[in-house]
């Protein structure tokens, strides 16, 4: 997703330009230059959403913002509420900011909304159940995975099912996206399936693996924030100190590549290996371990009644920092 800033704002932002794009995009403005942004949307239907900072003196008329997001930001409460005000009966969907600058994470997240694909489609089974039904910590592995996926940050969560059993343990604590092809064409079919049901204003997706239970909120939350920075590559994998592992973050330009994979060997890692650059990597928290084997069921029972939902990582991944490219 493209962000115009149509004001001359410095925010190191992805996908930021200073021109008029040609496709899809959000808008930035400054208060000051808040009728320049109204006659743009007026010209551009495929502008889908504004962020204010620096709410006018007085809103002007925000009619054109109707079924459109609309971000405000003010330290001036009254101000910033009439605006907000505004936008609300224009029937725009509104969130605000208040205080002197809305910090970078804030105004990001809400620029470049990333939904989570939860991959819960396979039928392995461990100790005779479906692995994903297991439980840690009281609740199934696949449970845990939507957990990361909403308290890192995520806008929505889409599970993809192929077992009922599976569909009823994710209940509503996420979208569930049936896969009937998941025993024929594997886990690509489930990535394809889930990223063609994210919402229009989605700009990434975020590729989790139902049974990581170790793989918490905080490796998401620095995913997103990683991804989200000027000049990360469009797809952000975590790093626990031995290469890259999923999470998978996937900008929406990549998505037409990933519909025309078939795999088994067409897959999405064999994708991203072909193209240098295109892929980056962020240090995790946590442990990437899965479940494929009872001993590895029993193995993170352990570490998960020691160590928390996310141990800590191995001071070998290093400290917090930006996105980098694999070596």
């Amino acid at each position: 997703m493209c962000v115009y800033l149509l004001s001359e704002l410095d925010l190191p932002i992805r996908g930021r330009t200073y021109e008029e794009p040609e496709e899809p995009h959000i808008a930035i403005v400054r208060g000051s230059d808040i009728d320049v942004a109204l006659d743009h949307i007026d010209l551009r239907p495929d502008c889908r959403a504004l962020a204010v900072l620096g709410a006018p003196d007085e809103p002007p008329d925000l009619e054109l913002l109707g079924g459109r997001r609309l971000f405000v930001s003010d330290a001036d409460g009254d101000r910033m509420r009439a605006l907000v005000e505004a936008g609300e009966v224009a029937g725009a969907e509104v969130e605000w900011y208040r205080g002197p600058r809305v910090p970078f994470d804030r105004i990001a997240a809400w620029a470049l909304p990333v939904g989570a694909v939860v991959l819960a489609a396979g039928r392995a089974s461990v100790l005779g159940r479906d692995k994903l039904l297991l439980e840690v910590g009281g609740r199934a592995l696949v449970r845990r995975a939507i957990e990361s996926a909403t308290e890192g940050g995520c806008q929505t969560v889409h599970a993809v099912y192929a077992d009922e059993g599976v569909r009823a343990e994710i209940g509503d604590e996420a979208v569930p996206v049936l896969n009937p092809e998941a025993a024929s064409r594997g886990p690509i079919s489930s990535i394809q399936i889930g990223l063609q049901s994210m919402p229009e204003d989605v700009a990434g997706a975020l590729v989790l693996l139902g049974d990581q239970p170790l793989v918490g909120a905080g490796t998401v939350r620095r995913l997103l924030r990683c991804w989200r920075q000027e000049g990360t590559p469009p797809a952000l994998a975590a790093d626990y100190g031995d290469g890259w592992r999923p999470p998978l973050l996937l900008d929406r330009c990549l998505w037409p590549d990933v519909y025309e994979l078939r795999g088994p060997e067409d897959d999405l890692a064999a994708l991203l290996r072909a193209r240098p650059g295109l892929l980056g990597t962020a240090p995790a928290e946590g442990r990437a371990d899965d479940v494929d084997t009872s001993d590895d069921y029993a193995r993170i029972v352990q570490l998960f009644g020691r160590q928390g939902t996310e141990p800590s990582p191995p001071s070998s991944n290093g400290a917090a920092g930006g996105p980098r490219s694999p070596e």
